[in-house]
């Protein structure tokens, strides 16, 4: 396999000003931090702040899980927002993150590889590409995100994972990428608090609608704590219905065959 080398270039908080071209996000780079999401809560955050980091030593993701890459490998960043929706609707937010990250990996590489799994991951045919984590905080939410860029299959966390390299062969440039990434998310989240149905370019996206799933529900009795169905529809809020109308809001998601 051809070694990595644009796609491990570091990250330069100069060229990513340059490729965004928008006073909209404030994106400031720290080589190394324990969690992105961390940095903003020490801070007086406001809509558009954005922390990326070459290295994380404490990287959390859903349900409390660790998430940790070797540097120069991955795209990690959060940002924070303030909806101008009511925030009954947050919900929402991961699926939009989810869906702007499939797309815009879709667009990088002329592709239709990348799809989403509810509730915010991204994936290929050969494993997880990325995973988001949203946390309200403040007035409003951050949002955090690790993609697997350059990652090869001796330096994948996990079986289940792969990476943009190992899927498509392309070597992105993560300056790039984010910057394509920030725009995209600005251009849904604007349509979304016009009042926009998100969930018809997230039907499109989507690997989890149709299909018959498990669903493994949190802080439930053990007698309880699974549950399979076919997944019909998501509803506005964000969450995922099931054959029998049942709305599932939290939850760990297995594709069955």
């Amino acid at each position: 396999m051809k070694g990595p080398s644009v796609i491990r270039a570091p990250l330069d908080e100069n060229q990513i000003s340059s490729n965004l071209q928008s006073n909209y996000w404030r994106v400031r780079l720290i080589p190394e931090v324990s969690s992105t999401q961390d940095i903003l809560k020490d801070e007086l955050v406001s809509n558009g702040d954005c922390v990326v980091t070459e290295y994380q030593s404490a990287g959390r993701g859903r349900l409390d899980r660790t998430f940790e890459s070797p540097a120069h490998l991955a795209l990690l960043f959060s940002f924070f927002i303030t909806p101008n929706t009511p925030d009954d609707r947050w919900g929402a937010v991961p699926l939009l993150a989810g869906m702007t990250v499939a797309h815009t990996l879709n667009d990088l590489s002329n592709s239709k590889n990348f799809s989403t799994k509810w509730p915010n991951d991204v994936i290929t045919s050969s494993g997880k590409v990325a995973g988001i984590l949203c946390e309200r905080y403040s007035t409003g939410i951050i949002v955090g995100i690790g993609i697997n860029v350059s990652t090869l299959t001796d330096e994948l966390p996990v079986e289940t994972a792969t990476s943009i390299y190992l899927s498509t062969g392309l070597e992105l440039d993560r300056n790039i990428l984010l910057a394509a990434l920030l725009k995209g998310i600005k251009e849904v989240f604007t349509q979304w608090e016009e009042g926009v149905d998100f969930r018809i370019g997230y039907r499109e996206s989507s690997q989890t609608l149709g299909r018959s799933v498990e669903v493994q529900l949190p802080h439930s009795s053990p007698d309880k704590a699974i549950t399979r169905g076919v997944a019909t529809d998501i509803d506005s809020d964000g969450a995922l219905v099931l054959d029998d109308s049942r709305r599932i809001t939290v939850g760990d998601i297995i594709h069955l065959r």
